[in-house]
């Protein structure tokens, strides 16, 4: 029987991203926004997830970030929206506090809604993998326009894309 979670796109990756992590016995913590735990669930999807996955938090709001992830009330009057620098210093800070080998982070703006900057159009998507050797980003635009959740498994996508180049050796900083 095939199951409809998680959604398709993300199966291979998980598949070998969870081969590779119990093989080298690593793990890894997400820190994850407009993604909303879609990350995390489908990593605990995959049987003997126990063994490789430390944890993880959806920081949706501003609020969230200061409460688990560090942040203070000048992050949040400086906040322009996601930036490779925003999930950088969210990844380093979920890390640190959870001890995983590495962290994956994704913020980004789903819609269908946004704004007129780029951050803000709905498909941009930071994402930052933290690791022992340093942090790795990217950005990413979907092409998907407005559709919140295509856009959503896009984001989780993308974020797997990077922790398995990083795992791998294959990410650049």
């Amino acid at each position: 029987m095939s199951s409809a979670f998680p959604p398709s796109p993300l199966k291979p990756l998980l598949s070998e991203i969870s081969s590779l992590l119990k093989q080298r016995k690593e793990t890894v913590s997400i820190a994850e926004t407009a993604s909303g735990g879609l990350i995390s669930a489908s990593l605990l999807s995959t049987p003997g997830a126990s063994a490789f996955y430390k944890g993880g938090l959806t920081l949706y709001t501003l609020e969230s970030r200061v409460a688990f992830a560090g942040w203070t009330q000048e992050d949040i009057e400086k906040y322009k929206g996601p930036t490779p620098g925003v999930v950088a210093g969210l990844a380093e800070n979920v890390r640190s506090k959870l001890g995983s080998t590495y962290t994956v982070c994704e913020s980004g703006t789903a819609g269908p809604t946004g704004g007129s900057t780029r951050n803000r159009t709905p498909g941009y998507v930071a994402l930052a993998v933290a690791a022992e050797q340093g942090t790795f980003t990217r950005e990413v635009e979907t092409a998907r326009g407005g559709d919140r959740e295509a856009n959503m498994v896009a984001f989780a996508t993308e974020g797997l894309q990077l922790l398995r180049e990083v795992i791998k050796g294959e990410a650049k900083l």
